[in-house]
């Protein structure tokens, strides 16, 4: 057992290295049935200010005490009717710092339905997606891009929504990546005929 344990914990710093590369700052856990979340100590952080929250189970405001108050109506309509429809759970929100400054967080997970249809729980994880939001692109390429190529980053932002939608992605998010995709590519059609006339 004693042989394992150095590995188990290499394995674990390697996870580690990879979920803050990844800017995955904490752990969500939604049991519908008794109406509680139980977050992980960087969830409890970020979302309560009080990471000695986590492992306990939490309802009510208090579990979101830190999410901004323009987005709390639309998170919490978007999150019920996300649960509502299975599947992946997605949404972009802003939260405070203990601090005072704001941060955006995406929060991914899934929900799980019983044989009834009715919801039975959620899991997920919280991305900090600050640096993204407020440096834009200039945080993904490192440089400003120059102005005319921001059509031909679209589309390839648009191609990566499309390849990341599955089987449990509601038809109009689907019908809407489509649309997305369609309308640039013909403004970059437009945009290159006007370049040769």
């Amino acid at each position: 057992m004693d042989a394992t344990a150095p590995h188990g914990s290499a394995d674990l710093d390697r996870l580690r290295a990879v979920l803050d590369t990844a800017c995955v700052v904490g752990t969500w856990g939604w049991d519908h049935v008794r109406a509680v979340v139980v977050y992980d100590e960087g969830a409890a952080q970020i979302l309560t200010g009080n990471p000695d929250l986590a492992g306990r189970e939490l309802s009510g405001l208090g579990a979101l005490a830190l999410v901004h108050p323009a987005d709390m109506t639309w998170l919490m309509e978007h999150m019920l009717r996300a649960v509502r429809l299975g599947g992946v759970v997605l949404a972009e929100y802003r939260v405070f710092e203990t601090d005072g400054t704001v941060r955006w967080l995406l929060s991914r997970g899934r929900t799980y339905h019983d044989d009834a249809g009715r919801p039975l729980r959620s899991h997920g994880i919280l991305i900090d997606i600050t640096e993204m939001r407020d440096g834009g692109e200039r945080y993904v390429l490192g440089t400003p891009p120059p102005a005319e190529d921001a059509l031909a980053r679209a589309a390839d932002l648009a191609i990566s929504l499309k390849q990341a939608l599955n089987a449990d992605t509601p038809p109009e998010v689907t019908a809407a990546a489509d649309l997305l995709l369609l309308n640039l590519g013909r403004a970059i059609a437009r945009t290159a005929d006007r370049r040769w006339h």
